[in-house]
């Protein structure tokens, strides 16, 4: 392989040609050879979209020449582009505050400028270091980076998936509203509902999910730049921090600010515990309506059976003619993934010691892929599976005939327990609860008529 001869403070290494990358990236390359996940291009992107800010905020405050500025911006916008990410090969699994990835854009990005000043004739150089790091450290570019991704990806990804699936059953949850159906607890049934009272019940659980995600992104909005080593700030102006949000807000339409105690957004990261607890609480609300949406199409003749699904593909290699609900068994599994995230980020964020936590990597890269399970597996569920979610009339009025439960509305007539001796009559003698109560003397047919109505049940007076 050819290769150039970079070096560090190390000494030299041999880097393959054809990499824009220098030193310490293929130092990292070498001493971290441990799973397949890379750093989140998400985080790539915030880092680019840090570095150019921080490139303008150094040329304001006089302290980076405007052609270097240029050279930056040139570079990260190739990165945001997409068009250089075959040069960001590190893995999660490094060091803690996510030094070498910050080192590798650093040196992606004075390469990129480098070549770039050369074709505008200019004589200067970039230092990864002393140019594109200026003011910074990896320890408050790594948590800034890490915020301005979460923020994206929860502002642009994740909240338009939740509003794409609650619209969907706020249609579904009008047009069913007059389907009246047995209601079921404790897996047992109970008293009527209308189907579109079942589906207002996911509804309304997204519509928290999305008021809880969007309060806890106020927090994560708070950036770590301008602490750089330890919080104190030193080699940084008093008005860098300042104008980097000022110029990240520009280039984001966000609005982010400098965090009130550097010192603080370091070694902590409770936002993100905080946001993520909101994504759990999305995954829980989830896993119960694709649970409830298998369930009640169960079947299709030896179940549930009360809806039907969409039949998206074969569901079985050896039993011809089968179906399966398999986008709210997808749902699930991605589910169960965010609430091991979860405990992840719980653990990782709770391990910071004095002036820093070193667990930023594994924090980032389990936060964003629920960001991304979630929206995908959300927008998935919504196009194939629940925008075709139908009743099934006629399994639903025979479930509803046949439940025990419609007795309820006897209580105020008759008292609980004779309306319990109705019922437990009706189910040891396989008969229906009107001829029960009119076999035991309780009430007339005109009465239980007149009591037992199931659509009045459901909007009791």
């Amino acid at each position: 392989m050819d290769y150039r001869v970079e070096r560090d403070t190390i000494g030299e290494i041999h880097v393959p040609a054809d990499k824009y990358w220098g030193a310490q990236t293929q130092r990292s390359k070498q001493n971290f050879p441990i799973g397949n996940e890379t750093m989140p291009v998400e985080i790539i992107k915030a880092f680019a979209i840090l570095k150019k800010s921080a490139a303008h905020a150094n040329k304001e405050l006089g302290l980076l020449e405007a052609k270097k500025a240029e050279a930056i911006h040139a570079a990260v916008e190739q990165i945001i582009n997409d068009e250089i990410t075959d040069h960001f090969p590190l893995v999660v699994w490094q060091t803690g505050s996510g030094t070498q990835s910050n080192m590798n854009v650093n040196e992606v990005i004075a390469y990129v400028g480098n070549h770039w000043l050369r074709d505008q004739g200019s004589d200067l150089t970039l230092h990864p270091n002393d140019d594109v790091n200026k003011s910074q450290s990896s320890n408050d570019t790594y948590p800034t980076a890490m915020h301005i991704a979460f923020v994206l990806k929860l502002e642009d990804t994740v909240l338009p998936a939740v509003r794409t699936l609650k619209d969907t059953l706020k249609v579904k949850m009008e047009k069913f509203n007059d389907i009246v159906k047995i209601g079921r607890t404790h897996l047992q049934d109970a008293t009527p509902l209308t189907l579109g009272q079942e589906i207002s019940g996911w509804h309304r659980m997204l519509e928290k999910s999305e008021t809880m995600i969007e309060g806890s992104i106020h927090y994560i909005k708070e950036l770590a730049i301008g602490g750089t080593a330890v919080g104190t700030g030193l080699n940084a102006h008093p008005e860098f921090s300042e104008r980097v949000c000022a110029a990240i807000n520009e280039h984001t339409g966000k609005n982010f600010v400098s965090a009130l105690n550097k010192f603080h957004a370091l070694t902590s990261h409770d936002e993100s515990v905080y946001a993520h607890g909101a994504l759990k609480g999305l995954a829980a609300d989830l896993m119960k309506i694709a649970n409830d949406v298998r369930w009640l199409a169960s079947g299709p003749r030896c179940g549930i059976g009360e809806i039907t699904v969409p039949a998206n593909e074969p569901g079985s290699s050896i039993m011809p003619g089968k179906v399966n609900p398999t986008q709210s068994e997808a749902v699930t599994m991605v589910a169960s993934q965010v609430m091991g995230n979860d405990a992840t980020i719980g653990f990782a964020s709770s391990q910071g010691n004095f002036e820093l936590n070193v667990f930023k990597p594994v924090i980032a890269y389990n936060f964003l892929q629920s960001c991304q399970l979630l929206s995908d597996s959300i927008l998935s569920f919504d196009e194939r599976c629940a925008q075709g979610i139908e009743p099934n009339l006629e399994q639903i009025e025979k479930n509803l005939k046949d439940s025990l439960m419609l007795v309820t509305a006897l209580n105020p007539h008759i008292g609980y327990e004779n309306a319990a001796k109705i019922a437990k009559t009706a189910f040891n003698d396989n008969a229906t609860l009107k001829d029960t109560a009119v076999k035991l003397g309780l009430l007339t047919e005109e009465e239980f008529d007149r009591y037992v109505n199931p659509k009045e049940m459901t909007y009791p007076k």
